[in-house]
């Protein structure tokens, strides 16, 4: 399982950068359509590249291939699509986007392969995708990775410690230095950082409020190390005892630090200059 779901991630990684070398062939024509649609690839995007490489380079023509909410930008697009596209760029803009379908087909074939072997870790997948930022690949990394038998792991900090999410213990006559993370599994520390990175973008949920809290004061990079290694303590909870993840809520942290968040935003208030005084809501019958 870990072979398979490594050269997936590989895979992954190739198509994104043969993306970001059919990006930079478009620039080299002065073609800015990355500037205007979102995802190059698309469904509209590849309705224009595969009408530039049959030829076509008329700007206005090539705009009204947009689909959806893109027709909303097909002024913008007009623009972004004047260039000087040459014959040496239509053919490598054909092979990119040849080589990106095959590596689409690949993907997805070695998906299929891993969905087929993972079938008696439904249950733990399923309590994994439960987690905000976790999504089924995701989840089978972590199984692939970590196992289901959580027995090896007597805790789960000591199972932050083996994948290395966790801070590391560097003190010297009193005083602490690098507390930079130890080395463990690259592939289970980028797909626990990418799940920390999307519940950073939800909303609503402990995790995005922790990634918050985090970014505000120590950076987006130690936010998502730190969100990542609480998601990888809740999948260690989950697979020990089968069951699904318990959402806080995104004012678990107010609710804990009440008394303390109530003095620091009076004495904010009182510092600008307010007299403030408190009266306690009654009760909802």
């Amino acid at each position: 399982m870990r072979e398979l779901t490594r050269y997936r991630s590989s895979l992954v990684r190739e198509r994104t950068a043969e993306i970001n070398r059919l990006q930079k062939t478009l620039e080299g024509a002065n073609i800015k359509l990355a500037s205007v649609a979102s995802q190059v690839t698309g469904v509209s995007g590849r309705a224009m590249l595969n009408a530039l490489v049959a030829g076509n380079t008329d700007a206005a023509a090539l705009a009204q291939l947009a689909k959806g909410r893109l027709r909303e930008k097909i002024p913008q697009l007009e623009r972004a699509l004047v260039g000087q596209f040459g014959p040496h760029q239509s053919f490598l803009v054909a092979r990119q986007l040849a080589h990106i379908d095959f590596l689409d087909d690949a993907i997805e074939q070695v998906s299929q392969e891993v969905a087929q072997r993972m079938g008696p870790f439904e249950a733990a997948l399923e309590g994994l995708d439960t987690i905000p930022g976790v999504g089924r690949w995701t989840a089978e990394v972590i199984v692939a990775e970590i196992g289901t038998d959580m027995s090896h792991f007597p805790s789960a900090g000591h199972l932050a410690s083996w994948a290395g999410m966790c801070p590391g213990n560097n003190e010297s006559a009193g005083k602490r230095k690098s507390g930079k993370t130890r080395k463990g599994s690259k592939w289970l520390r980028v797909a626990l950082t990418e799940a920390a990175q999307a519940a950073g973008r939800g909303k609503g949920t402990y995790l995005s409020s922790q990634y918050h809290r985090l970014a505000a004061r120590r950076g987006k990079k130690k936010a998502a190390i730190a969100v990542g290694h609480s998601i990888l303590v809740i999948a260690y909870h989950i697979l020990k005892d089968h069951t699904t993840y318990q959402e806080l809520g995104s004012d678990y942290f107010d609710q804990r630090q009440s008394t303390r968040l109530r003095t620091r935003l009076v004495n904010r208030l009182q510092g600008l200059g307010y007299d403030v005084s408190l009266t306690p809501l009654p009760e909802a019958a």
